[in-house]
């Protein structure tokens, strides 16, 4: 790989000089280790704000800048754009979605990813507490076979970053056992793991508003940069984002998806060749927009896709709608390093990455959902204004700490708790799974 490494080694000593004290000892300890070429694992534990992010691109430039290479990833399209050169973690180890416990990644001996991941100097993964155990264990299984050594991960330096306070991995159906014995520290390489610490939380002290990117997006959708309401479930989402749209006066146009059974599980039981297309349109799962999609001019929509990561359009980025036509629709980022750039979004076939079902459903749709509103769990970054709309108590770890960490001060999350009467509380019950911090 080609860098510049007078330009990186000026960006590592102008970042260094901006590091806290804490930062600095955890910079010095990684960049030591991979100077001596020891086989150490860490996890940099810090919570949302403490700028672990910053951690990752000063790592980075010092690294690069003496001519090594620096893998960087992150467990979600958002958090990867924040990263120099990082992707998306099942992208750049190609790892199978469901990782199972016998799980590898798909990384053949000899090919050019296996000869890249032998040199590198480093690995950072961050937002790791997300993933499921087995997305690291193939890793772990992969790396030894390709470098040839039995050490944690081929001996290669890595470092994990994340948040256990945050979501942690979902499992469907799943209870709180299968939760917690989901998580990276419940992983038999946990053992292995030294953990770093970051506790200072840098978006709270600087608490600056932010600026919009790029000053010709409208105004509306500089707005909409600035506020979202949170709900813990889709179907409560679903009906603010119903309601405000009914309140913009825009000609609203409606999408019909076109929804099949893959042609592989009609061979292996013939009965599912005779769902009716009306019971197909009304299956709901994750992973994949409904049925029906409503849309107007000046409608936020968020990706629920990667569709071109380079571009910033993955998973989770927001754009606002700027023209609609049958097959195509026409807008502009309001997220993201990318800001105001024009995007053509067409209708694409998509089926859940988990079946809920015996089957899988190909829907053609639209890879985006509408976002006046959103699930706590697509929430990325941070947020100038939040509004949190509790019906019901969250229920899931996580949920309530993360919607309270998407804003830089406590004056601008707004919170409506109320019960099944519509009667107004103050009152609301977290989740917090306290095992999973029992070896941190």
């Amino acid at each position: 790989m080609a860098y510049d490494k007078q330009i990186l080694a000026a960006e590592f000593n102008r970042s260094y000089h901006l590091l806290t004290d804490k930062q600095k000892s955890i910079v010095d300890t990684i960049i030591r280790v991979v100077d001596t070429q020891s086989a150490e694992f860490y996890f940099l534990y810090g919570y949302g704000g403490t700028n672990k992010a910053f951690v990752w691109t000063t790592l980075s430039s010092a690294i690069c800048s003496n001519g090594g290479i620096v893998y960087i990833v992150a467990s979600s399209g958002i958090a990867s754009l924040l990263l120099l050169g990082g992707r998306t973690t099942h992208f750049k180890f190609v790892i199978p979605v469901p990782a199972t416990q016998n799980s590898t990644c798909n990384i053949h001996q000899g090919s050019n990813l296996a000869e890249l991941l032998k040199v590198t100097k480093l690995i950072v993964w961050d937002e790791a507490p997300m993933c499921h155990k087995f997305t690291f264990e193939a890793l772990d299984k992969s790396l030894k076979d390709i470098i040839h050594n039995n050490l944690p991960f081929g001996g290669k330096v890595i470092v994990f970053g994340g948040d256990f306070r945050q979501i942690l991995p979902i499992i469907p159906k799943g209870n709180r056992s299968d939760i917690f014995h989901a998580t990276i520290n419940a992983s038999y390489i946990w053992g292995h793991c030294q953990i770093l610490r970051l506790t200072k939380n840098m978006r709270l002290l600087s608490n600056v508003s932010g600026q919009p990117n790029n000053q010709e997006l409208k105004q509306f959708s500089d707005c909409l940069l600035d506020i979202v309401v949170l709900a813990s479930k889709k179907d409560i989402v679903d009906k603010i984002n119903d309601y405000v749209l009914s309140l913009i006066p825009n000609g609203e146009k409606e999408y019909c998806s076109i929804d099949n059974v893959d042609k592989s599980d009609e061979l292996l039981n013939p009965a599912f060749g005779l769902l009716t297309p009306k019971f197909l349109s009304s299956l709901k799962t994750s992973g994949i927009p409904d049925h029906k999609l409503k849309l107007k001019v000046g409608t936020p929509i968020m990706l629920i896709r990667n569709l071109d990561q380079a571009d910033g359009l993955c998973n989770g980025t927001r754009l606002i709608i700027t023209r609609l036509d049958s097959n195509v629709a026409e807008s502009e980022a309001i997220t993201g390093p990318n800001t105001g750039n024009k995007t053509y979004i067409p209708r694409m076939n998509m089926s859940p990455s988990d079946s809920p079902w015996p089957f899988k459903l190909i829907r053609r749709q639209f890879p985006f959902i509408v976002s006046y509103a959103m699930t706590i769990n697509k929430s990325q970054g941070s947020l100038e204004h939040v509004g949190l709309y509790l019906p019901h108590p969250v229920f899931s770890h996580g949920q309530l700490y993360v919607a309270h960490s998407r804003v830089k001060s406590k004056k601008r999350l707004h919170i409506l708790i109320h019960d099944n009467q519509g009667i107004q509380k103050n009152l609301t019950t977290n989740v917090v799974y306290k095992e999973v911090f029992a070896n941190l």
